[in-house]
């Protein structure tokens, strides 16, 4: 939605993971098993394919989901912002309890070519699961199950909660509600992201 509506490309460590995995590439069969159960990949790994990432793709703004995860990679993508000469301007915190948590991924699609994501009560694709963007076809993830789900959630309280401290320290955090419809959730990001380019 962000990169339709304001065009700046976004991606998350995921996508660029699954392409590698998808492709058969040597850094792809390694990542394979550690994605398959719910495990994260090195940060060396992550952070070299995202530094490639930002020099393709970052020339006009950038969206990360998913990304940074852990203290050491905030701190690495500041030094490859710091190389890029290109400025953090807000690091956006969802809130979202457990219980929105185990909802949302139980019913998860996502679009196996381009990453769209929506629900599988969307009665927009109840019939037809195919992507509309791209007609790729909507499916559930294989690592989208309780197991993988709770080693997830242990690993966010230990290793992402912190980032909240990172990223307020320097005065770019920005929490929002996820609790809420998906609309609701995407005004409020838009409304940072605009005020930041009036700014």
């Amino acid at each position: 939605m962000i990169t339709r509506q304001f065009g700046i490309p976004v991606t998350s460590p995921g996508a660029i993971l699954r392409r590698e995995k998808d492709l058969g590439t040597p850094l792809g069969e390694e990542i394979a098993e550690v994605l398959e159960r719910g495990g994260l990949v090195s940060d060396k790994i992550i952070v070299e394919l995202i530094e490639d990432w930002l020099r393709l793709h970052g020339g006009h703004g950038f969206v990360f989901d998913g990304f940074p995860r852990t203290l050491p990679q905030a701190e690495s993508l500041m030094s490859i912002l710091a190389r890029l000469r290109t400025a953090l301007d807000l690091a956006l915190w969802l809130e979202v309890s457990q219980q929105t948590v185990f909802e949302r991924i139980a019913g998860r699609l996502q679009c196996g070519e381009c990453g769209f994501t929506t629900s599988a009560s969307s009665a927009q694709f109840a019939e037809r699961p195919v992507c509309p963007y791209c007609d790729g076809r909507l499916m559930r993830r294989s690592d989208d199950d309780l197991a993988v789900l709770q080693t997830r959630l242990s690993e966010f309280e230990t290793k992402t909660q912190p980032l909240a401290s990172f990223y307020a320290k320097i005065s770019v955090l920005h929490r929002i509600d996820g609790n809420r419809d998906r609309e609701a959730v995407f005004a409020d990001i838009s409304r940072l992201i605009e005020d930041k380019a009036r700014a």
